[in-house]
């Protein structure tokens, strides 16, 4: 396809770019889980008691001799049939709870629809707000499925809310995206944290690239994989760990495809699949249009310097565990913290049981008092975890430094400690339905950072880490102040100027600052002790400096595709996805 030249308005000015801060509609979020929440559970709640009340109570817990139970009919039934009802329930659960939440897709749908193209993030409008509605409307739905008893019914979930179509056959491993304006043919298998990612957000004050993937048949992402806003895979792809693919890539299919540590991937030919797969030759004839690269160095050098790019690697990779290394005895703190949360539960159980009589309004409010009684636990552990590390801190105060990672040294097992007591309920409060609650936790156990930032299902360390106004942390991403690299802990503090974008599955290490406007691209991560500029793009392992970050200037009618075997490039001219009235502000 031949370039398409650049029609830049005369009237058009970078000094006139529009910068308004995005506003997001808490109101709908609210209505849209309790709605969902309370119709899901009221209905199975009410078959499940009535079913206790009028035959598992009469005919089973309420039979004198024990050996009618099991030679009675109805006794007999009964303790049966109570496995088979809890099944039932749950499954009447997921239904409703799927079946709500396809009402409202289609209607956000009517109201705004779904389409491929750049949505501005710089100035409000109807599009970015449905944008965002509709991702807040799939986040409980899918955690419910995906963490629940039967993760298989994911696929079904998408394809009955309409949010994505996924083919026969096809397997979702659990992953933080996957979960809109996919087009997945059958017999598919994408693999654990990979991420079709059809989002991505350029800049606070960016971009959102927002087009469907469309994956062919028998496709497999291994895992970790990251497929970027409009890629289109072909049938019989097979994508190495790590593969991941930039935006609009076109990958042909019919061979294997690997990152060699970065993105973008690549196709690998025949020498390369029998190096990295160990297959036979007889495999390899098997694939008939992958050819040896003419421009291909020799094996031999090929792996040397794979071995050189390894090293190098091991070298700046500071992304080592450090909860792993947490002491089992520490876990003793959890049982005073469950007990005190427990307690405050089940008195406030007692109260409701006593003041409400009537059993039918008991059932009616049921849904209700269960969230109701899930928040208190969940602030509960807060309020408790809070009052042991404050109790900690009065005897040893936290701090920055590099101390030996072994049992016995002060300040690793005080850190262990302190990390156990914020652990519990960080991951208490980062699986409640609302995403932006988890800023009142990191808050409380001392975490600079206000509601205007968003942790977007990514991972934090609970200290040492100052956010600045606008901050947007991507999904997966690890955001770490500590961590033990061999036999030493080091803890540094990590900061963030105003209006920073990290990108998903991107790592921040220790020490790391973080300018001002600042943008880290996705499966990236920084070194120790990096600092980095105000205003710029960073990409890579470790990251580098790339362009100046401009993306509220830059053209978004304009996309540029990728031929991945072929390794060409052209562009081609897409709308913008807004509303009519607002396109010359674009």
């Amino acid at each position: 396809m031949p370039k398409i030249k650049e029609k830049v308005s005369p009237s058009l000015s970078i000094k006139n770019i529009i910068k308004e801060d995005v506003q997001f509609q808490y109101f709908w979020y609210l209505i849209i889980f309790f709605t969902i929440y309370l119709i899901s559970y009221l209905v199975p709640v009410i078959i499940f008691m009535t079913y206790v009340l009028f035959y598992f109570l009469p005919y089973f817990l309420e039979t004198t001799n024990f050996l009618s139970l099991f030679i009675n009919f109805k006794p007999l039934l009964a303790l049966i049939s109570m496995p088979l009802v809890i099944i039932g329930c749950y499954l009447i659960h997921l239904f409703l709870i799927a079946l709500i939440a396809r009402w409202f897709w289609g209607l956000t749908e009517k109201r705004s629809p779904s389409k491929s193209g750049i949505i501005p993030r710089n100035l409000p409008s109807k599009t970015l707000n449905y944008y965002h509605i509709r991702s807040f409307l799939l986040k409980y739905p899918k955690n419910t499925f995906t963490k629940g008893f039967f993760p298989w019914l994911v696929p079904w979930l998408y394809n009955f809310v309409k949010s994505s179509k996924i083919g026969k056959g096809t397997i979702l491993e659990e992953s933080v995206v996957n979960d809109k304006f996919l087009e997945i043919g059958e017999n598919c298998y994408i693999g654990v944290n990979s991420a079709l990612a059809t989002h991505l957000v350029d800049g606070i004050f960016g971009n959102i690239s927002y087009f469907k993937i469309k994956v062919g048949d028998n496709v497999t992402a291994a895992a970790m994989n990251l497929i970027a806003s409009g890629s289109e895979i072909y049938d019989n792809s097979y994508l190495l760990p790590l593969a991941s693919a930039t935006k609009h890539s076109v990958i042909k299919g019919n061979g294997y495809y690997f990152s060699q540590g970065a993105l973008p991937l690549r196709k690998i030919f025949k020498r390369r699949i029998k190096n990295y797969l160990k297959i036979d030759p007889e495999s390899l004839k098997q694939l008939e249009d992958v050819e040896d690269s003419t421009d291909t160095p020799p094996l031999e050098s090929q792996n040397q310097n794979e071995e050189d790019d390894i090293k190098d690697l091991s070298l700046n990779f500071t992304t080592s565990s450090a909860i792993s290394r947490v002491n089992i005895k520490f876990l003793a703190v959890y049982i005073p913290i469950f007990f005190c949360s427990g307690f405050l539960v089940s008195m406030l159980f007692y109260m409701y049981t006593y003041f409400v009589a009537n059993l039918y309004l008991m059932l009616l409010f049921l849904p209700a008092m269960l969230i109701i009684m899930h928040l208190t636990f969940i602030l509960g552990c807060f309020f408790f975890s809070k009052l042991f590390l404050i109790l900690i801190n009065l005897f040893h105060r936290p701090k920055e430094g590099v101390f030996k990672a072994e049992i016995g040294d002060t300040d690793f097992e005080f850190w262990m400690l302190r990390t156990e007591l914020k652990k519990i309920s960080l991951w208490l409060v980062r699986n409640w339905p609302f995403p932006w609650t988890d800023v009142l936790a990191f808050k409380l156990f001392g975490v600079k950072m206000d509601f205007s930032s968003g942790l977007y299902d990514s991972w934090c360390d609970g200290e040492f880490i100052q956010f600045g106004r606008r901050n947007l942390i991507g999904q997966a991403a690890t955001i770490m102040s500590s961590m033990v690299v061999g036999k030493y802990l080091i803890i540094k503090k990590v900061i963030f100027g105003d209006y920073v974008l990290i990108g998903g599955q991107t790592t921040i290490a220790p020490g790391t600052i973080v300018g001002n406007e600042t943008f880290v691209g996705a499966m990236s991560f920084t070194v120790y002790d990096q600092v980095l500029e105000p205003g710029w793009v960073y990409f890579g392992m470790p990251v580098r400096k790339l362009k100046p970050n401009k993306y509220a200037e830059s053209r978004r009618d304009l996309i540029v595709k990728k031929d991945v075997d072929a390794r060409k490039k052209f562009e081609i001219e897409h709308e913008v996805n807004i509303e009519e009235e607002k396109k010359d502000l674009a």
